[in-house]
């Protein structure tokens, strides 16, 4: 049953709303993760990580309701349930307890970097179905690479 009738032809809503149910668990996902850094983080950076971190949250939960918003636009219901992220979240996550604040940065620029390239692989599927949600997938991928550089910048230089 569709509450909302899309203009997209259904192939061409299947496709969307495949990339925007992934990027939807991947960001949900993020915020968590970016949280759960947030309260266990130590370290002598820890302030300055601690501050950054919610900004990440902040934009991974802001884009999550952009994004199921466009899923309900297509007629598609999003899924935000804890089970639904549970079982299908994939991205690196934490270790339990307490972070070293160094282990936290590359936590995020690999979280990041694995989201970055999922959200790319779905710009690509959604560029002939529909635009609309490639252009919103294009503009996260853009927010989500600043904060990654701006994470990968706290580990320099790198004890290479």
């Amino acid at each position: 049953m569709t509450g909302v009738n899309s203009t997209l032809p259904e192939p061409a809503r299947r496709v969307a709303g495949d990339a925007l149910q992934g990027t939807l668990v991947d960001l949900l996902g993020l915020s968590l993760i970016g949280k759960q850094a947030h309260w266990n983080i130590v370290g002598p950076r820890f302030r300055s990580i601690h501050l950054q971190l919610d900004e990440v949250v902040s934009t991974a939960r802001s884009y999550a309701d952009t994004v199921a918003e466009r899923s309900s636009a297509l007629g598609l219901p999003p899924d935000g349930r804890p089970e639904t992220i549970a079982a299908a979240y994939t991205l690196p996550g934490p270790k339990e307890g307490w972070i070293r604040d160094t282990e936290v940065v590359q936590l995020v620029v690999d979280t990041l970097g694995s989201a970055i390239e999922r959200l790319r692989e779905r710009i690509t599927a959604t560029a002939e179905p529909d635009p609309v949600t490639q252009d919103l997938l294009i503009g996260i991928t853009s927010e989500l690479e600043k904060q990654r550089w701006m994470f990968d910048a706290e580990n320099w230089p790198r004890d290479e």
